[in-house]
């Protein structure tokens, strides 16, 4: 088995994890529990909650103590069965902590799965640049296939759909054994600081301008990434409540929908090294920040009807939005830090854009949408997406004017090897 499918492989597993219950949750929590609506959006912070300190810290485990494919593995094998024993839950208060705790084990994995990649593909002399891309994709194909697993079995609103993801996270955690070796570089010496030996070097990155000012952007651009997953499945069953749409096959079919917008990320993710080579991480990153302002824009005047066209249209171009920043963003930490510190710096900008900004999405689009745009119990769509495509506009402006980075073709052919 070439180490190139091994890869492929352990990406398709984990985001078929992700994808069994993520888009879905919303569906079990309301339908099938009848619970509170004011503490789904807890469910959501745990993800991010989970991304503040595991990511960075088991990047530093991986750089200084442990295997990274081993540590990757046995953190699979505890979040899973954590997933499997959410459906004996029976309270809102105990499913935020079992969930938390499977996030916990669950988050981190994200970003040790890309330095695992790397560390392999480097190892076997590939180019990262043109190499990964193509192996990632298959990650949003899982993502793809456990969604439409869960909605055509009819388990979109059944505890089934965390057995799916226990059983694929299990069997990843087994599997990653099997993974060509990562060990950690333990380049620490006598003489070393505190800070190297207790692997946080990573953070030094924060007294770089350029770096500091990209994390501080990724946790503004990472606050946008989980509003669809949040709100999306919801806005468009919402559209129930109106009777020229309640039959609709976008009400009926939601998830269905929705995963066109992952189905558009396999096409941009393949897409990225043209574009990297072309224009460089500047521009690309800027055409992400772009793509949000049209995704929340399109969701504003969309409907199942007349404007279902703006609905697909905003699906399609969410690939570009998430992948452009996402996959192009870990390029730029890998190619720009040294390999002694590769997992954790991952880390950090795993818990910038899943931690930081996941929590400051989540609780401020919480808190906007319940006490302004919440009206007799019913949501004003409209303004809502509106609003959040402001908010992506105004910070893809103050990126494309304070972020400076000059790009040259050259450097960008070699820092794949």
């Amino acid at each position: 088995m070439g180490v190139k499918f091994k890869l492929t492989f352990m990406s398709f597993l984990q985001f078929f994890i992700w994808g069994a219950w993520l888009i879905t949750v919303g569906n079990y929590w309301f339908a099938t529990k009848q619970w509170n609506g004011a503490e789904f959006g807890a469910i959501f912070s745990t993800l991010g909650l989970s991304s503040l300190i595991m990511p960075a810290l088991t990047g530093i485990i991986a750089d200084k103590w442990v295997n990274a494919e081993r540590l990757y593995g046995l953190l699979h094998i505890l979040g899973g069965l954590a997933i499997a024993f959410i459906p004996q839950v029976d309270n809102p208060g105990t499913f935020f902590w079992v969930i938390f705790a499977a996030m916990l084990c669950y988050m981190p994995t994200i970003s040790l799965s890309n330095s695992i990649a790397y560390t392999i593909l480097k190892n076997n002399q590939f180019d990262v640049i043109k190499v990964f891309p193509p192996i990632r994709v298959w990650g949003t194909i899982g993502f793809i296939v456990a969604m439409w697993i869960t909605n055509l079995t009819g388990n979109k609103a059944s505890a089934n759909m965390f057995y799916i993801s226990a059983i694929a996270s299990i069997f990843l955690g087994v599997y990653s054994f099997t993974l060509p070796k990562c060990p950690p570089q333990r380049l620490t010496s006598k003489d070393s600081s505190i800070v190297e030996m207790l692997g946080l070097n990573a953070f030094k990155l924060f007294t770089n301008y350029k770096m500091a000012l990209f994390f501080i952007f990724s946790m503004f651009l990472g606050a946008a990434l989980q509003l669809t997953n949040m709100y999306g499945d919801t806005f468009l069953s919402d559209f129930s409540k109106m009777p020229a749409y309640a039959d609709s096959f976008v009400v009926k079919y939601s998830t269905i929908i929705m995963s066109i917008s992952q189905i558009s990320e396999t096409l941009f993710i393949l897409a990225i090294p043209f574009f990297l080579r072309k224009f460089g991480i500047k521009q690309v990153i800027l055409i992400s920040m772009l793509a949000w302002v049209l995704r929340f824009g399109l969701f504003a005047y969309g409907d199942p009807a007349g404007g279902l066209w703006m609905i697909i249209l905003s699906c399609i171009v969410y690939g570009m939005a998430f992948d452009f920043f996402n996959i192009s963003g870990s390029l730029f930490v890998e190619t720009t830090t040294d390999s002694s510190i590769r997992s954790s710096a991952q880390g950090v900008f795993m818990m910038m854009t899943n931690g930081f900004g996941a929590i400051f999405g989540s609780s401020v689009s919480g808190y906007l949408i319940d006490h302004y745009f919440t009206h007799d119990g019913s949501k004003d769509w409209h303004s809502i997406w509106l609003t959040f495509a402001i908010y992506a506009l105004v910070i893809a402006i103050a990126f494309a004017l304070m972020f400076k980075h000059k790009h040259n073709p050259n450097d960008v052919e070699h820092i794949g090897h």
